[in-house]
C-alpha cells in the first residue's frame, strides 16, 4: 500500500463528517488525492465520486429535518439540483486540467466569502417577504452547476443560500446534505464514463467518508450553531491560503 493511502483514509473520514456538518469535505480529500499522484482535475473528479456514497448516507440519516426554502418546495430543489449537476460535470470534462488547477484557489475563496456573509453579516428577519420561487430556483441551479463542476464549496454555498432565506441552521444542514447528494448523483453518472477516476483511491476514500458522514450526521443534531459556522469559515480561510501558497 502506498504511504499516502492511510492519509487519504483519515482525510476522507474527516471529509465525510465535515460534509454532514457544514460542507467543505472535498477541500480535505482534494489535497489528499493530489498526494497520491493525481492531477487537479482527476483529483476533483475522484473526490466527487468517492464522497458520493457518504453524502447519500448522511442525506438519508438527516431526512427528517429536510425542508424547502421559502416558497420553493424541496421537490423543486431536488429536480433543479439533478439537472444542474449534469451541466457542471460536462463543463468540467471540457476544461483543460491546467486551467482548472489555476482556477481552484479562486473557487474556494469565493465559496468561503459567500458562506461567511450568509453566516455572520446578513441577518435573516422573520419579517422578510418570502423569496420568489423563481429566484430561489435560479440560485440553486447556479449552485448545482458549480457543484457539478468543482464540488468543493457547494455545502458552503447552499448553507449560505438557505440561511439567507431564513432556514434554521440544522434544517439547512440536513437539506444541504440531501441536495449535495442529489447534484453529485448526476455528476457521478457523467464521470463514470470518463477515464479520470482513480478507482483504488476512490474506493479507499468512499469507505472512510461513509463512516465519517454517519458520525457527522449524529453530531449535526447536537452541535452549537455558532461554533459550527465559525469552524466552517476557518476551514475555508485555511484552505484558501494553502491553495494560493501552493500555486
Amino acid at each position: 500500500m502506498h504511504w499516502s493511502y492511510p492519509i487519504l483514509f483519515c482525510a476522507a473520514f474527516l471529509a465525510g463528517g465535515m460534509n454532514a456538518l457544514a460542507g467543505g469535505g472535498s477541500f480535505i480529500t482534494f489535497p489528499a488525492l493530489l498526494l497520491t499522484g493525481l492531477d487537479a482535475r482527476a483529483a476533483n473528479i475522484t473526490s466527487t465520486v468517492a464522497l458520493f456514497p457518504g453524502q447519500v448516507a448522511t442525506g438519508w440519516a438527516g431526512r427528517q429535518m429536510v425542508d424547502g426554502a421559502g416558497r420553493m418546495p424541496f421537490v423543486g430543489l431536488f429536480a433543479i439540483s439533478l439537472g444542474g449537476g449534469v451541466v457542471g460535470a460536462l463543463l468540467l470534462l471540457a476544461t483543460p486540467p491546467a486551467f482548472f488547477a489555476a482556477l481552484v484557489p479562486y473557487l474556494v475563496l469565493f465559496a468561503t466569502l459567500v458562506f461567511a456573509w450568509g453566516s455572520f453579516i446578513h441577518t435573516p428577519s422573520t419579517q422578510d417577504k418570502p423569496r420568489d420561487p423563481k429566484i430561489t430556483g435560479l440560485g440553486q441551479l447556479a449552485i448545482a452547476i458549480y457543484g457539478g463542476y468543482f464540488g468543493g464549496g457547494i455545502g458552503f454555498l447552499m448553507l449560505a443560500a438557505l440561511t439567507v432565506a431564513g432556514v434554521a441552521m440544522r434544517k439547512a444542514g440536513a437539506t444541504k446534505n440531501a441536495l449535495a447528494a442529489t447534484m453529485n448523483a448526476s455528476a457521478v453518472a457523467v464521470f463514470l464514463f470518463a477515464p479520470d477516476i482513480a478507482w483504488p483511491q476512490a474506493a479507499t476514500a468512499a469507505v472512510a467518508a461513509i463512516v465519517g458522514g454517519l458520525a457527522g450526521a449524529w453530531v449535526l443534531k447536537r452541535v452549537n450553531e455558532k461554533l459550527l459556522r465559525g469552524f466552517v469559515v476557518l476551514v475555508g480561510i485555511a484552505l484558501t491560503v494553502g491553495l494560493f501558497l501552493r500555486g
